[in-house]
């Protein structure tokens, strides 16, 4: 490792910072308030929601890859080239792509709890002593303290001395850095922040909540109440004990109670525990329970400080809560909020860490004068998934867009599922599908074409259509599209960090890009408007106006639905429809 990577952060640095010697001053240096970070990890380990949430979001944040890239004068990011020497700086950055994933995810659980985390470079070395890669590390405030000028972190359980920077100083190549990566805290810069830090009272309210459901649930296994029985006073005896003897009630309690809670299952945990009394001391028997008022409203309170939590946490309240209600186009709506709002935020601020105190300074070492330039951005677009590609599949198939073989895979059947006898159109019967297809110009569904072709197949009979109308048609179609992808911009499929890259894009091939489920189309009004010049053109040609426009409106949501691009030849076979071929 050269020199040049351990220069101080640079002074635009927002949450990234090199372990440095602290500076002489005359007054004491006043740290960062850290105090409230070890109750934050408590909780953590004691409160299953802020495990789930910080496991989540690490999860998340692991699906992320990591590139170099460029700042354009638009704002957007381009990615390099592999070959470009920052691209190769950024490949092996934790070792490599597998590395990368649990340095992302393991940084997680660290923003969402302490709202920092160290990331520890050690070098590796060979017998010679020499480099020869570098073991990247996650660590939490608890394993780094800072003692006689040193920075000392637990690596396995063993402490390893970092040494700081002394820019004056002689450079120990083989000796390991650490960089302090945090959300800063908007009162105080240089202290982190974190959605648990806001609630570390209402957690503690939760924790004790939580203790009164657990006391309540033992005290319903303490028995159900006492039984009073109008008999003579007798009190049961123990087994074994002499036929005269008596027990003390208080023992017979304590005895019940920790049967009760030692075999939650056994007889002591359900039926009452029977006293026989005077029948003059009672007016008839009497069950008398141990319940209180505050049972039912300690898991009321234990849900809405669960909900509060749940709306702290910087991504929908859902993801914490569950997603049981939500349909499957409104779950992946909410995960793509989550990933926005709760996961690019964080990966763009270990991004920042990486570019500044990773990247630029070893650009810098190899004499690059644009280093500046560059940056280690975040792609997080394998975690944006189609929602139902198993609907869209179906979709696609009605209208030819895939195989029945394509079909049977996103649906989650495999070929031991197909028909015994071959659809019409299946590869090894194409020479018998034209004839068939003459003899019966009408099909339905049991008769869709399954050829491996990505457009619409040739499967009727062409017609002598006049090269005007195919092109008035393929302008319909077009404008269509094209209106649809406008104001698809605007909608939910196009997330706020996509427009600008969505701007880039042809309005009519927007669709290819951001899944539209077919429901959505009619809700958005992504259609309105576009075949109001059918009848105009019908009549121009003597078409059927009711059969273009039901042909051209299912052709057109059967490309939005499959992500499919238009083209002039898909016109043709689309007018080949027989209510239009006829009245051609």
């Amino acid at each position: 490792m050269s020199r040049r990577l351990l220069t101080g952060p640079a002074p635009l640095t927002a949450a990234a910072a090199r372990f440095t010697a602290p500076k002489r001053s005359r007054g004491q240096q006043k740290k960062p308030d850290a105090s409230w970070q070890a109750e934050a990890w408590s909780f953590f380990e004691k409160v299953p929601e802020v495990r789930f949430a910080g496991t989540w979001i690490g999860n998340a944040m692991g699906g992320a890859t990591l590139y170099a890239g460029r700042r354009t004068t638009d704002g957007t990011i381009e990615r390099l080239p592999d070959e470009h020497p920052a691209a190769q700086i950024v490949q092996q950055i934790a070792g490599g792509p597998d590395g990368q994933s649990n340095l992302l995810a393991d940084m997680g659980p660290h923003f969402v709890v302490a709202g920092e985390g160290w990331i520890v470079v050690c070098p590796i070395l060979n017998a010679a002593g020499q480099v020869t890669g570098y073991d990247w590390r996650v660590l939490s405030t608890s394993e780094v303290s800072q003692q006689s000028g040193k920075l000392v972190v637990e690596i396995d359980g063993e402490p390893v001395d970092v040494p700081p920077y002394d820019p004056d100083g002689e450079y120990d190549h083989t000796a390991p850095i650490a960089i302090r990566v945090w959300k800063p805290f908007p009162g105080r810069h240089i202290e982190a922040d974190s959605p648990v830090r806001s609630s570390l009272q209402l957690l503690e309210e939760l924790q004790l909540l939580n203790a009164a459901v657990a006391a309540i649930a033992r005290s319903r296994l303490t028995g159900r109440g006492v039984l009073l029985i109008p008999k003579g006073t007798r009190f049961p005896t123990a087994p074994g004990a002499p036929s005269d003897a008596e027990d003390d009630v208080i023992d017979i309690f304590m005895e019940v109670a920790a049967t009760a809670i030692r075999e939650p299952d056994s007889a002591a945990a359900t039926v009452p525990i029977v006293l026989e009394v005077p029948a003059d001391s009672i007016g008839g028997i009497k069950w008398l329970q141990f319940e209180s008022d505050f049972d039912d409203l300690a898991i009321r309170l234990r849900e809405e400080a669960i909900r509060r939590f749940a709306n702290g946490l910087e991504v929908p309240a859902e993801i914490l809560l569950g997603l049981g209600d939500a349909n499957h186009w409104s779950a992946w709506a909410l995960t793509a909020e989550a990933i926005r709002l709760g996961v690019e935020p964080r990966l763009a601020i270990i991004c920042h860490a990486l570019t500044t105190q990773w990247l630029r300074p070893l650009l810098e070492d190899d004499d690059a004068d644009d280093a500046e330039d560059y940056l280690v951005w975040y792609d997080t677009s394998g975690l944006r998934v189609q929602a139902n590609r198993a609907q869209t599949a179906l979709e696609a198939f009605k209208a030819g867009l895939i195989s029945a073989a394509a079909a049977r895979r996103e649906t989650g059947f495999d070929e031991a599922d197909a028909p015994d006898a071959p659809l019409p159109g299946d590869d090894e019967h194409d020479a018998d599908s034209d004839s068939t297809d003459e003899d019966n110009p009408t099909t339905d569904e049991t008769s869709l074409p399954v050829s491996e072709t990505t457009s619409i197949p040739d499967t009727l009979p062409a017609s002598p259509l006049p090269e005007a109308v195919l092109a008035a048609v393929d302008g319909l179609i077009w404008n269509a599209l094209y209106a649809a992808g406008v104001r698809l911009r605007n909608r939910p499929a196009c997330p706020r960090t996509e427009r600008a890259r969505a701007r880039e894009i042809v309005p009519a091939e927007l669709h290819t890009q951001f899944p539209v489920e077919p429901e959505y189309v009619d809700e958005w009004r992504l259609l309105d408007g576009a075949w109001v010049r059918v009848p105009e053109i019908a009549a121009r040609y003597g078409l059927d106006a009711d059969c273009l426009t039901r042909v051209l409106d299912d052709y057109a949501r059967a490309l939005i639905a499959a992500r499919h691009p238009h083209t002039y030849d898909d016109t043709v076979r689309v007018l080949r429809t027989p209510c239009i071929a006829e009245a051609a």
